[in-house]
């Protein structure tokens, strides 16, 4: 592994996932910057809410997207990096350096990252991919809480991992990706113990 080229994809990853698509669709085309409005995340489900639900959508796809073709570039080229280029990704979107490092929460990145991880690492889409998908939208559809949703797939993602992964070292990585999405939750965790969690209705 060299170390130059380790730290070449690394911060690649990191300046790709710190472009904040919910902050300059926001300010390009509806004159808002969505960091003063809702939550405050420059995230999907904000924009959303914010912006309605075309925007969220749109924003979605486009931070998915950026984990994802981070991948894609990275394993036509130095593929031994690739689980670590989508992490770096979703550190970025988190920490953005392009919006004062307060970011989203990583969950849109993540789908990418496992999309990524499914089609180039572990090339098995159904356990890496395809079924923590169908946790989220299952978690969604049933409680309308974006949050736990996203929680419960990550977490699903991860025990996946260490079920299904030849390599423990890279379900380490998604648990540890899991773990750091489900500590950016943290108040949200304290909100629906509260029972004052926001639903998504901008999904109805």
């Amino acid at each position: 592994m060299s170390t130059l080229l380790f730290l070449f994809w690394l911060i690649l990853g990191y300046l790709v996932g710190s472009i904040p698509w919910a902050l300059i669709i926001g300010k390009v085309f509806y004159n808002t910057d969505i960091r003063t409005k809702g939550s405050g995340n420059l995230g999907g489900t904000n924009a959303g809410r914010v912006l309605g639900k075309k925007v969220g959508i749109i924003v979605i796809l486009l931070d998915a997207t950026k984990a994802f073709l981070m991948m894609v570039l990275c394993n036509a080229l130095s593929p031994e990096y690739c689980r670590y280029v989508g992490l770096a990704v979703c550190i970025g979107h988190c920490f953005p350096i392009f919006a004062n490092f307060k970011g989203g929460k990583a969950v849109a990145c993540a789908a990418g990252y496992v999309l990524g991880l499914a089609l180039f690492v572990t090339h098995d889409f159904i356990f890496t991919f395809l079924f923590p998908m169908l946790v989220f939208l299952i978690v969604l559809g049933l409680t309308k809480y974006m949050s736990l949703a996203s929680m419960s797939a990550v977490l699903f993602a991860a025990i996946m991992g260490f079920l299904t992964y030849k390599d423990n070292g890279l379900a380490t990585l998604v648990l540890l990706l899991a773990l750091f999405i489900i500590y950016m939750h943290r108040a949200n965790i304290v909100r629906l113990i509260n029972g004052n969690e926001n639903k998504v209705s901008f999904l109805k």
